[in-house]
């Protein structure tokens, strides 16, 4: 009788072998990881460089034409079309003389130029690599539980964060969002009050400002930085009707407000009770808090999906320990779910939360006191 042993080590104390198959589909995976991240970071460069902007105007190009038309070296241009053409990013032929020739096709020119469209990516690319330059920060953080401020990632973040979301922000706020509040858009029209908390570099706040001449908005952000920025996109943007002031959440200046906004920022707050607090005694009589969230379902099952990758990825470097920097430091994640987030609420004394609205990549509460 012969016998077979197995040579495989065990983990975690577990009999069972290594499956072979599965083990190559994990590399496979890595590899394909491997490769997105690096894209990540040529996306960033093709943009900075205004590449794309420049294919998508001259049309199917040599490697030495778009390197003349960007005052770049022709030969890291060539370098850079393949690997995009690796990845789906961009178009490539050979004319039958042997030329490679790159282009942009309809789709790839919105989705990496057109920053009006709500399918533009190339902000997000911006956020995940300004993101992954605070690697070390973060490992540190882990080890020591005092969090990361967001005021110490890289500047890539901050503009990123703000190309990423303006586009979903001017296509569905107005239109969809803000009419889901029952009464609000009437209020507005009628020259009523905003604040918007958290405003980063203000794209929500010009967006209704734009929609709502007649009424007054307040963006308000401790990032000092960012409110600089907004007040210059308002001021490019012509919008008179809105004013920006650096404050924490739970003081920002004024009351009587008609709505208050959150637009995905309340997860990175380190008392997010105390922000919503505040905005419950700023709210004037029959008032709405608009709560924007990252699109969660209540349990991690729910949220192992791509979407889900993406936000508790962004969660673990920079909305978790943006928290735990600050006072409090509840640190609700970035998938925090609508049942967290109706819990946070009623303990800051909201009796009505409402799901008044979704997108694939957010949760829109109604807030009532």
């Amino acid at each position: 009788m012969t016998t077979t042993t197995s040579t495989t080590e065990p983990t975690s104390g577990a009999s069972a072998a290594i499956d072979p198959d599965r083990l190559q589909h994990l590399v496979e995976q890595a590899v394909g990881d491997f490769g997105a991240v690096l894209t990540a970071s040529l996306v960033v460069i093709g943009d900075r460089l205004g590449l794309y902007r420049a294919l998508r105007d001259l049309g199917p190009s040599t490697s030495a034409q778009l390197a003349d038309a960007t005052g770049t070296v022709e030969r890291n241009v060539r370098e850079w079309l393949s690997g995009q053409a690796a990845a789906g990013y961009v178009s490539h032929q050979t004319d039958p003389d042997g030329t490679d020739r790159w282009s942009l096709s309809p789709e790839q020119a919105v989705a990496l130029t057109d920053e009006t469209s709500p399918a533009f990516i190339t902000g997000g690319f911006q956020v995940v690599t300004g993101a992954a330059k605070s690697d070390e920060l973060v490992t540190e953080a882990f080890r020591t539980g005092s969090g990361l401020g967001w005021h110490r990632h890289h500047h890539d973040l901050f503009t990123g964060t703000e190309r990423f979301f303006r586009p979903g922000y001017a296509a569905s706020l107005v239109s969809e969002w803000l009419p889901a509040l029952p009464g609000i858009v009437d209020r507005l029209q009628a020259g009523g009050r905003a604040a918007d908390v958290g405003c980063g570099h203000g794209a929500s706040s010009i967006v209704m400002a734009r929609a709502f001449p007649q009424a007054q908005f307040s963006g308000s952000d401790l990032h000092a930085p960012s409110i600089e920025a907004a007040t210059r996109a308002a001021q490019s943007a012509g919008v008179t009707n809105v004013e920006f002031e650096v404050a924490a959440a739970a003081a920002f200046t004024g009351d009587g407000f008609d709505l208050i906004c959150f637009f995905d920022c309340l997860h990175d707050m380190g008392d997010p009770v105390g922000a919503l607090r505040h905005a419950r005694a700023a709210l004037a009589d029959d008032g709405a808090v608009l709560l924007v969230e990252p699109f969660a379902g209540d349990r991690v099952a729910d949220n192992l999906n791509p979407i889900g990758r993406l936000f508790y990825s962004a969660s673990t470097l920079i909305c978790t320990p943006a928290s735990q920097s600050q006072e409090i430091g509840r640190a609700l994640g970035a998938q925090a779910g609508p049942t967290r987030l109706a819990e946070v609420a009623t303990e800051a004394g909201f009796r009505t939360v409402r799901t008044a609205a979704s997108t694939p990549v957010n949760l829109v509460l109604e807030l009532r006191p």
